[in-house]
């Protein structure tokens, strides 16, 4: 049997579904902190952000200039805006955001003559994050690659000279992470995958401060597998290209069981002996 509603309960129980509605509304206003949009002229915000540049309040200022950029993209303090952006974000050391505002200039603005800096400037992101030798390299990969391609694009420019000296820097850290797993391997008698370590060194880092030393334990590498020739070859290249470096005199010892001939002997370096 069908029962009519009360009237007075449906009306109550609206009353307190309204109430529910009404607190809930509430709370989530309180929870939105953001502060409401409010649009600024935009002289006002790029010099309010250069004065927190100027008093060294760089997280300040980038936000500064990305508010100048998100309230005004089309005007021509924009685009100035975006790089100062990344140069403070730069400065806090927050390097991932001033990558990123440097790419986004970069991609804006292809043939902008402040360009060049943008790339410089993210290159100098990764090269300052280059962690010890101890630690995983891939960081210090990026930073050669951006360094690399600062000198690609602008050969000629203030920024590649610069970037020429990090990246023989950048280029000697990582042969440095090279050596430092090929002794390891060295000194657990892994000898073929020291081997390979070394000859990456060799081939890809000639130009390293390493380089000696790599063909030192690769001599020794060999010399324990009981490879003689092999260990005579590179001691060879070692006393030909490095005749005066003190790896040179323990290849030497280590191969022939003797001490290097003094400047007077007939026999003056490895490449007259093999």
């Amino acid at each position: 049997m069908l029962h009519r509603l009360d009237s007075s309960r449906l009306v109550f129980t609206a009353r307190r579904l309204a109430v529910a509605m009404l607190l809930t509304l509430v709370v989530a206003a309180c929870g939105n902190k953001e502060a409401p949009y409010v649009e600024r002229p935009v002289e006002d915000l790029y010099n309010n952000a250069m004065n927190a540049m100027a008093a060294q309040e760089w997280e300040a200022a980038a936000k500064g200039f990305d508010e100048v950029e998100r309230q005004h993209p089309y005007s021509v303090w924009a685009n100035k805006a975006q790089l100062m952006a990344a140069y403070s974000y730069y400065q806090k050391n927050m390097y991932s955001e001033a990558i990123s505002a440097a790419d986004r200039f970069i991609q804006l603005h292809p043939g902008s003559k402040e360009t060049p800096y943008a790339y410089y400037l993210t290159a100098v992101c990764y090269y300052e994050q280059i962690t010890d030798v101890g630690r995983d390299q891939k960081i210090t990969q990026q930073a050669l690659g951006a360094l690399e391609e600062v000198v690609r694009r602008y050969p000629n420019s203030e920024y590649a000279r610069d970037a020429r000296l990090k990246i023989d820097l950048t280029r000697d850290h990582l042969a440095g992470k090279e050596m430092t797993i090929g002794r390891y391997y060295l000194r657990n008698n892994q000898q073929i995958a020291a081997i390979n370590r070394f000859k990456t060194v060799i081939e890809k880092f000639q130009t390293t401060t390493h380089v000696p030393e790599a063909l030192h334990r690769l001599a020794e590498a060999y010399m324990s597998l009981g490879i003689l020739d092999e260990a005579q070859n590179v001691a060879a290249v070692l006393g030909y290209n490095y005749p005066g470096s003190e790896w040179y005199v323990d290849t030497y010892t280590l191969v022939t069981g003797q001490e290097v001939p003094t400047a007077s002997s007939e026999k003056k370096s490895w490449w007259n002996i093999f």
